[in-house]
């Protein structure tokens, strides 16, 4: 559940990345992704693209995810304008997810787009590290609202448990959950087959 946040980070060169010792986003607790999120954010342009539940929702089968991520980096970039410019493919064709960025950009950097680019460009891991920071952030806020969601994450049991719980009670999914999401339908659906059943 929760947004789908995507960033772009650019820098001149990434001395100072590396410096810090900045890897993908996975591989630093919270604290240092919060602590390195503000530096990063200090030394570099940066933009952020938050994609809501319902707008994922909305694709109706008509878009996939990829496409969205795709229409996502190319507004960045368009931003940012960089010369050059490194990109985690989220196709399971890097020169497929290329010529589908190349498309729909309206500028014109020299690209690099490869799998794991996080892991193996700093530039490429301060912008996940700025995302993963801000969709936290905004987990919290939901949170905030619904109570202790977990991290949104299907892997996570605290978020399992809370939708379990939340259809339990409500009978439907809880607000800011990606409804196309296969967990949440897969819960939704055996919350009414057990209704179902009851009345059997």
């Amino acid at each position: 559940m929760g947004p789908l946040v995507v960033a772009a980070v650019m820098v001149e060169d990434d001395s100072l990345f590396r410096e810090w010792g900045v890897r993908d986003s996975k591989l630093h607790r919270p604290d240092e992704r919060e602590r390195l999120a503000e530096l990063i954010k200090a030394h570099s342009s940066w933009k952020v693209v938050i994609i809501e539940p319902g707008s994922i929702d909305e694709r109706k089968g008509s878009t996939s995810l990829n496409t969205l991520e795709i229409r996502a980096f190319a507004s960045l970039l368009d931003e940012l304008q960089p010369r050059k410019a490194y990109v985690d493919a989220c196709d399971a064709n890097e020169r497929h997810f290329k010529t589908a960025l190349t498309r729909v950009m309206k500028v014109r950097p020299e690209l690099v787009c490869e799998h794991k680019a996080d892991l193996n460009y700093p530039v490429v891991s301060a912008a996940s590290i700025v995302a993963k920071v801000r969709r936290d952030e905004e987990m919290r806020r939901i949170g905030d609202e619904l109570g202790d969601v977990g991290s949104g994450y299907s892997s996570d049991p605290k978020t399992r448990a809370f939708l379990e719980n939340w259809i339990r009670e409500k009978g439907d999914l809880p607000p800011y959950t990606r409804r196309s999401w296969a967990t949440a339908k897969d819960m939704l659906c055996s919350s009414k087959t057990s209704k179902l059943s009851d009345w059997e």
